[in-house]
C-alpha cells in the first residue's frame, strides 16, 4: 500500500517536473470551463470537489463508439458491461452501487424509478456531446437523492462545426454502424439533429443487437430570450444471454428497452441574478423475456414516466453568491410484475459561497419530500483554499441518501423477493484533495471516505434456499485515494497528450456473508487507466488506451485498446482495435467480454 502511494505521488511529481521544463506554447482550456451542473457558476479551477471533464476533443479521439465505453477510460468510474455497443451497462462511482449514481443531460435528472440498470440507456450519442462532467463523491445536497456516490452530467453541443456529418463503420462480429448528424445555424436559431443505428450479429450466441438513436436540439429566439428544446429517443433490442442467469440454466434471454426525453429550458440573467427554469418528461420502457423464442414462458413489461418542473437560481451580493432552487416531479410505473405505483417528489435547495480572500466556504442543504418516504435533509459543506495561483486545497463533507427502487421494493420471481419494508440507504461522506492546474498540465490528488448504513442487497437467508430477498445490510465503510493527471505538449509542432488515473479503494463490509449475497460489493480495489494520444504527421494521429482492474475478490484483468485517425480534408478514416491482447475477463454477472476485435470507419463532413 505505502509503496503504491509513493509510486503514484512520484509519478505525479515527475510529470510536474517535465511540465516545468516544457517551453512550448501552453493551452489552458480547463480553467475556462464553468461547471454547468451547479446552481452557482464556479470555474473548474475554483471548484471544491473532485471533478473530471471529458472534452469533445478527448471524446473524438477516445476509440469509443458510445458513452459506456468512453467512461471506462476514467479511473474511479466502474462501468460493468453485459455486452457491446452499450446495450446493457451498469454505472458505479467509487465503489457505490448501480442505483447510486445520478445521470443528467444538460442538468435534467435522468434517474429511473424501476432500476439503476437502465441509467446508461439514457446516454447520448457521442457525436452530439460537448463534454461530460463527472462529479465524484456525495452530491445529494446539490442534486437530491440518487447522487449517493456522484453524478455525471452530459452537456450537449451548442452548435456543430459542420452542416452535415455522415459516419459508417464496419467490423468484427458483423458490426455495422451508421449515423448522420445535421446542424443549421441562423441569426435567431440553432438546430442539431442526429440519427444513428448500431447493429451486430453478436460476439457469442444470443448477443446480437439492433440499437437506434434519435436526437434533436433546438435553440430558438436567440436574439431576445433563448429557449432550449431537447428531445431524445433510444430504442434497443438485444440478446441478453446470461445477463441475469448462469449458463447452466439454459435460458435464451432477450430484452428490449426504450428511453425518451423531452425538455424545455431557458435562462434569465441580470447583473446579479440568474434563474434557469426547466420542464421535462422522461419515459422508459423495458421488456424482458426469459426465453427469447417463447414469450409466454416468462415476460416482464415495465413502463415508467417522470414529469418534472424545476427552477435553479443564483444571486450575487457583497456577501458572496447564494444558490437556491426547487424541483417537483411525479414518478409512475405500470408493470405486470411491480404493479401500478406512483410517487410525488419535491426538493428545496439552498447554498451560499462565502469568499475570504484565498479561502472560500460553501455550506448548503437539500430538503426532500417523498410521498412514500416523507421528509429528509442532506446538509453539506465545501471548503477551498488557493495555496498559489495554480495550486488549490479542498475539503468537503456531506450527508447522502437513496430511497429503494421499485425493483427493490416489489420485484418477485421464482428466485427473487422484493421487500416493501426496506429503509432508505444513508451515508456520511467526505474527501480532501489538491488540484494543480497551469498551462497544459492538470493534476489532482484526493482522499475519500464514506460511512454507509442500510445499504440494500438481495440476500439468501441460508445456503439451502434459492430465494434472494431485498434486505438492508448493516454497514459498509469505503475509503481510498485517487490520482488524476493530464499533460499536453508538442513534438515537431504537433499536439500530443498523455492522461493517467489511478484509484485505490477498500470496502469494510460488516455483517455480510458474500456467499449468500446476489450483489455483494465487488468493487475495483485497484483501477489504473492511461491514454496516450500522439500525432507525428500532419494528417495522422494515434491513440493507445490501457486499463488495469483488480476487484476485491482478486479477479484482475488488463485491456489494451488503440485507434488511428487519418484526416483528409472532408474525409476521415478511423481504425479501432479493442482488447488487442485477447484478455479473458468478466465485468459483471456471468457474461464474458469479447476477445480482440476491430472496427473500420469512414466519416464525411461538409
Amino acid at each position: 500500500m505505502k509503496i503504491k502511494i509513493t509510486l503514484i505521488i512520484g509519478l505525479l511529481l515527475s510529470v510536474l517536473q517535465i511540465k516545468a521544463q516544457e517551453n512550448s506554447e501552453k493551452r489552458d482550456t480547463l480553467q475556462e470551463v464553468i461547471i454547468t451542473s451547479y446552481r452557482i457558476d464556479v470555474p473548474f479551477k475554483k471548484n471544491s470537489r473532485t471533478i473530471q471533464i471529458i472534452s469533445a476533443d478527448v471524446i473524438k479521439n477516445s476509440a469509443a463508439t458510445n458513452v459506456a465505453d468512453l467512461l471506462q477510460q476514467v479511473a474511479g468510474v466502474d462501468i460493468r458491461r453485459r455486452g457491446t455497443a452499450g446495450s446493457q451497462s451498469d454505472l458505479y462511482i467509487r465503489g457505490g452501487g448501480f442505483d447510486q449514481t445520478l445521470l443528467l443531460i444538460d442538468g435534467i435528472k435522468m434517474d429511473d424509478a424501476q432500476t439503476g440498470h437502465h441509467t446508461l440507456n439514457a446516454a447520448l450519442p457521442i457525436e452530439v456531446i460537448e463534454r461530460i462532467e463527472i462529479i465524484k463523491g456525495p452530491a445529494a445536497r446539490v442534486f437530491g437523492q440518487n447522487a449517493f456516490t456522484g453524478a455525471i452530467n452530459i452537456v450537449t453541443k451548442k452548435k456543430l462545426k459542420h452542416k452535415v456529418s455522415a459516419n459508417v463503420e464496419a467490423g468484427s462480429f458483423g458490426q455495422l454502424n451508421g449515423s448522420v448528424t445535421l446542424g443549421k445555424e441562423s441569426n435567431n436559431s440553432t438546430l442539431i439533429a442526429h440519427v444513428g443505428a448500431l447493429t451486430s450479429e453478436g460476439y457469442r450466441a444470443n448477443s446480437d443487437y439492433n440499437n437506434y438513436n434519435y436526437f434533436f436540439k433546438g435553440v430558438f429566439n436567440k436574439q431576445k430570450q433563448p429557449i432550449n428544446v431537447i428531445a431524445t429517443f433510444f430504442d434497443k433490442k438485444f440478446g441478453a444471454q446470461n445477463f441475469y442467469t448462469p449458463s447452466n440454466f439454459g435460458f435464451n434471454e432477450y430484452e428490449e428497452t426504450q428511453n425518451s426525453l423531452i425538455g424545455v429550458f431557458t435562462t434569465f440573467k441580470t447583473d446579479n441574478f440568474k434563474i434557469t427554469p426547466r420542464v421535462y418528461w422522461r419515459r422508459g420502457q423495458d421488456i424482458f423475456l426469459l426465453k427469447r423464442d417463447d414469450p409466454a414462458f416468462y415476460r416482464n413489461l415495465h413502463i415508467t414516466n417522470k414529469v418534472g418542473a424545476e427552477a435553479n437560481a443564483s444571486y450575487t451580493s457583497n456577501l458572496g453568491i447564494t444558490g437556491f432552487g426547487v424541483d417537483v416531479s411525479r414518478v409512475s410505473i405500470s408493470s405486470n410484475n411491480l404493479g401500478q405505483r406512483d410517487r410525488i417528489m419535491a426538493n428545496l435547495f439552498l447554498e451560499h459561497r462565502f469568499n475570504f480572500g484565498v479561502v472560500d466556504i460553501t455550506p448548503g442543504v437539500a430538503v426532500t419530500y417523498f410521498s412514500d418516504f416523507k421528509f429528509h435533509a442532506f446538509p453539506g459543506l465545501d471548503i477551498g483554499m488557493d495555496l498559489s495561483d495554480n495550486l488549490r486545497f479542498y475539503w468537503n463533507i456531506g450527508a447522502t441518501y437513496r430511497i429503494p427502487t421499485y425493483t427493490d421494493l416489489y420485484y418477485n420471481d421464482s428466485s427473487t423477493s422484493g421487500n416493501p419494508n426496506l429503509q432508505p440507504e444513508e451515508a456520511i461522506a467526505q474527501e480532501m484533495g489538491l488540484k494543480y492546474s497551469s498551462g497544459s498540465f492538470f493534476g489532482n490528488l484526493s482522499f475519500f471516505n464514506r460511512a454507509s448504513d442500510n445499504l440494500i442487497d438481495f440476500i439468501r437467508q441460508n445456503a439451502s434456499t434459492n430465494i434472494f430477498t431485498a434486505t438492508n445490510i448493516a454497514k459498509v465503510n469505503t475509503q481510498g485515494f485517487e490520482v488524476d493527471a493530464n499533460y499536453s505538449f508538442k513534438i515537431s509542432n504537433f499536439n500530443q497528450n498523455i492522461a493517467i488515473g489511478y484509484t485505490f479503494l477498500e470496502d469494510d463490509i460488516i455483517d455480510q456473508n458474500r456467499n449468500l449475497s446476489r450483489y455483494s460489493l465487488n468493487t475495483l480495489k485497484h483501477h489504473f487507466t492511461t491514454r496516450l494520444r500522439t500525432q507525428l504527421f500532419k494528417n495522422v494521429s494515434q491513440n493507445i488506451i490501457y486499463k488495469h482492474a483488480e476487484r476485491i475478490d482478486k479477479q484482475s484483468y488488463n485491456v489494451w485498446d488503440a485507434s488511428i485517425i487519418v484526416s483528409l480534408q472532408k474525409l476521415e478514416f478511423t481504425f479501432t482495435a479493442n482488447n488487442i491482447f485477447n484478455a479473458n475477463y468478466i465485468e459483471t454477472g456471468f457474461v464474458p467480454m469479447p476477445l480482440s476485435n476491430m472496427l473500420f470507419g469512414l466519416r464525411y463532413s461538409f
